[in-house]
């Protein structure tokens, strides 16, 4: 089993666990969690809880019944539900003494590197204290356009930021199903292609804001930066004892990988949703560990940034690397096709020659 051999152990809750239809806490579930992880911390292991139920918890202590909400509404009752989630995980971990801390992230703290690293380094500082961060993403301030979206993806981002051995992400179902009909578990996943993908049935809980296709976008990016991610049935009391005991679960396998933690990073990226094109002679050069230079574009989609993390795809779309860009789109869009030497001429101004270089592009 791997959570055996594990040392940082990242937990995503989902809002269907930890509360009931109602909006109700379940207690005795909440009980049980916390003593799985209290054994499994006198052996030594460092955890994260990625919880949801902020929302849900602020509508129930509200009386607010409606499951559609405008952003600024989900917002307000974010803020009045995190005081209470964040307090139910201090006192039932306090029982058992263990302190907490509690890490509420914007995708700004994950998609700038220097932001990343200094999260990383609280981190690491509250495993120096015996602490467990609590973390949620800031739905307080957070709109549609700046959103993880769900917390499968914030928790694999924060897996890969501090180098964890294992994401376990409970949900409401016991794995990835080959279909809704016969139930059959798929045990392991080396590869997230089309035929993994065709197996998603998307449907939500209540409260919950991902359904499957968020969680395989979350165990792409544990897969590429060497971290092990299990979707479990949290639904059970003890559910991380019944795990390890039944190893009931799909388990999506790391990839073996060479790269270092700037380019996991990178890899990993759910920011900007820029994409440069490029021609096969292109894709032939980035394929031998080239930079990507002007000439070899062919077009751009989406606005970006210089700095900002873009998708470099072939002619058919098809995804080949990650990578910062030394140029915005609209800059790009100017000098593409054309040799590096023409840059300065059409822009005004000198520059760097490549559009990525390649210390800065990580391949798919």
């Amino acid at each position: 089993m791997y959570i055996n051999k594990a040392k940082i152990i990242v937990i995503k809750i989902g809002s269907s666990n930890l509360v009931d239809n109602r909006g109700k806490l379940k207690e005795k579930w909440l009980r049980s969690f916390v003593q799985d992880v209290k054994k499994l911390k006198k052996e030594g292991k460092d955890f994260v809880i990625v919880s949801s139920g902020a929302i849900a918890l602020g509508q129930n202590y509200l009386k607010v019944k409606k499951k559609k909400l405008k952003i600024e509404m989900s917002q307000a009752l974010a803020s009045i539900g995190q005081i209470h989630l964040t307090n139910i995980y201090r006192k039932m971990f306090e029982k058992n003494k263990i302190k907490i801390g509690q890490i509420l992230i914007s995708p700004d703290d994950t998609e700038q590197r220097r932001r990343a690293i200094n999260i990383k380094r609280t981190f690491e500082n509250l495993f120096k204290l015996g602490a467990i961060p609590i973390v949620n993403e800031n739905d307080t301030t957070a709109t549609s356009e700046i959103k993880y979206g769900d917390n499968d993806r914030l928790a694999a981002r924060v897996a890969q930021i501090i180098s964890a051995n294992i994401l376990v992400n409970f949900s409401d179902v016991d794995g990835l199903y080959e279909s809704s009909k016969n139930k059959k578990i798929i045990k392991e996943v080396k590869n997230i292609n089309e035929e993994v993908y065709s197996f998603v049935d998307n449907k939500k809980s209540s409260y919950g804001s991902g359904g499957m296709s968020t969680k395989l976008d979350a165990a792409r990016i544990c897969m590429n930066s060497g971290c092990y991610m299990a979707i479990a049935n949290g639904k059970y009391l003890n559910p991380l004892a019944k795990l390890i005991n039944t190893n009931t679960c799909t388990w999506f396998l790391p990839k073996v990988s060479s790269l270092d933690a700037r380019k996991k990073w990178i890899i990993s990226s759910i920011g900007s949703d820029g994409k440069i094109y490029i021609d096969h002679g292109a894709s032939k050069a980035l394929e031998n560990g080239k930079s990507l230079l002007p000439a070899g574009i062919t077009k751009v989609d989406g606005e970006f940034l210089k700095g900002d993390n873009i998708l470099i795809v072939d002619e058919n779309g098809k995804a080949l690397a990650r990578g910062l860009t030394s140029f915005s789109s609209k800059e790009i869009s100017k000098i593409k096709g054309l040799k590096s030497d023409q840059i300065e001429n059409i822009l005004g101004y000198s520059s760097k020659s490549e559009i990525i270089h390649r210390d800065d592009m990580a391949k798919l």
